[in-house]
């Protein structure tokens, strides 16, 4: 019997109160555990343990018991990692730990496995998501002498903000990058982040992400997207440990970009684009043949789910803006603009969302681009935005310019549910503390955000 902790034979021999203490710490060896989509529509059941010598646990869906297998080895920074695909469909799953004896563990009326320790459910796959659930950003900013109040719920308000999202019940959550911002040691002296972690280990992601959106990682699947904090000058290590859509190579345990996929939540088909690299305010040459052949292959994705609404998700916006002198709206990455070249990528996408920017904005054209949705006021400092975005100046010239536009100021994130009929969708944004404040339709090509009566 290998794992003597939990032995299912020790729930028949040992006093209940011992029985049940080991298995409320096979539950607590579960530091983490979520589903994410990767590429080709495919889904993942991940899991961090605490103690590698427990191994990975099972994954138990609808009775029948498979084998999670390890995606990462634990090491000085990081815990054991492991996933299994989960199957497609709706179905009740979880994780835990028991005997692997079959006399045991399975019920021989009906040839199923019995989990007889306590488990973590998984959430179930969308087969047509009606809520989305959109939010990036996340991550509290310790980085030298811009430093940002962890401790104070106010100032960083994501722990109560995912809470309040996972309440919501969301079908799906999509988060557009930006995880982990606490990148040096809180100053001395300063209470507001006093024994923080830093760094790119398991301490500091677990601080910064993990336990803070547990209860969001619980409600939902999530669609993954990588932020610039997390390249390879910062935590994308970890990001690829973690939370990469390709498996894990320790030989090679960072790459500075992937290339694009396709996600199919059920019936909802989103381009992942990872964009964590890409200069904004000039040009990088040495990368940009890569997002060339980004553009190129979201065409080629477009192609494959021909009748399905695209959308297209990836960290930074090529065409959004922030606040420049004289108060006016000035914005644009440069080096996407020019790898997107003459738009043709953007004929089959309907939407675009992204986070970088730390406020909420909402964005039409007046090229044949789809509108552009920003949603990066998740948690990290907030960033000065012109509540009206007609006029702004984009880097270089790429013939696209703001028709309409705006931006809500304030912490929050977005709920977007499905309209009857699914040709349309309501856009509900949440403050931290999840209270509505104002909303915003998006169908036909558009994006409208009435004021409020």
């Amino acid at each position: 019997m290998r794992r003597v902790a939990l032995l299912a034979l020790a729930t028949f021999l040992l006093p209940a109160a011992t029985a049940a203490a080991q298995a409320e710490t096979a539950r607590s060896n579960i530091a983490s555990a979520w589903v994410q989509f990767g590429p080709g529509g495919s889904a993942e059941a991940r899991a961090v343990i605490r103690d590698p010598r427990w191994g990975c646990p099972f994954l138990l869906v609808d009775g029948h018991k498979t084998s999670m297998a390890t995606r990462a080895s634990a090491d000085a920074s990081f815990p054991l990692v492991c996933s299994v695909p989960l199957p497609a469909g709706p179905a009740n799953a979880s994780l835990g730990f028991d005997e692997e004896s079959e006399a045991d563990a399975v019920d021989r009326r009906t040839g199923k496995w019995v989990s007889v320790a306590i488990t973590t459910p998984l959430p179930a796959l969308p087969t047509n998501p009606q809520r989305i659930l959109v939010l990036g950003d996340t991550g509290c900013r310790i980085k030298g002498t811009t430093v940002q109040a962890c401790n104070d719920p106010k100032a960083w308000p994501f722990p109560g903000l995912a809470r309040a999202a996972a309440n919501l019940k969301p079908d799906l959550v999509i988060h557009l990058g930006d995880y982990l911002y606490r990148e040096t040691p809180c100053p001395a002296n300063f209470a507001g982040c006093a024994g923080t972690p830093y760094g790119d280990n398991w301490e500091t992601w677990n601080a910064d992400f993990f336990a803070p959106a547990a209860p969001l990682l619980a409600a939902a699947p999530w669609v993954i997207v990588r932020g610039n904090h997390e390249d390879c000058s910062r935590a994308g290590p970890g990001f690829l440990r973690l939370l990469g859509p390709e498996p894990f190579d320790p030989a090679a345990p960072c790459a500075d970009h992937l290339s694009p996929y396709a996600v199919m939540a059920g019936t909802q088909w989103i381009a992942v684009m990872d964009n964590a690299s890409a200069s904004d305010t000039t040009v990088d040459e040495k990368i940009l043949p890569a997002y060339e052949q980004d553009f190129a292959a979201l065409k080629a994705i477009a192609n494959t789910g021909p009748g399905h609404e695209l959308w297209l998700t990836a960290h930074r916006p090529i065409w959004a803006a922030i606040t420049g002198p004289l108060g006016l709206p000035i914005g644009g990455s440069a080096t996407l603009i020019k790898a997107a070249g003459d738009l043709s990528a953007f004929a089959a996408i309907s939407l675009m969302l992204s986070g970088h920017i730390h406020t909420f904005e909402a964005i039409n054209y007046d090229a044949k681009v789809p509108p552009q949705i920003v949603a990066g006021h998740g948690g990290d400092n907030l960033d000065r935005t012109p509540l009206d975005l007609k006029g702004t100046i984009f880097q270089g010239d790429s013939g696209v310019h703001v028709k309409d536009g705006l931006s809500v100021r304030g912490f929050g994130f977005l709920m977007m549910t499905r309209d009857p009929g699914g040709a349309a969708w309501t856009i509900q944004l949440y403050d931290s503390d999840g209270t509505p404040e104002r909303q915003c339709q998006f169908g036909s090509g558009r994006v409208a955000c009435p004021q409020p009566r």
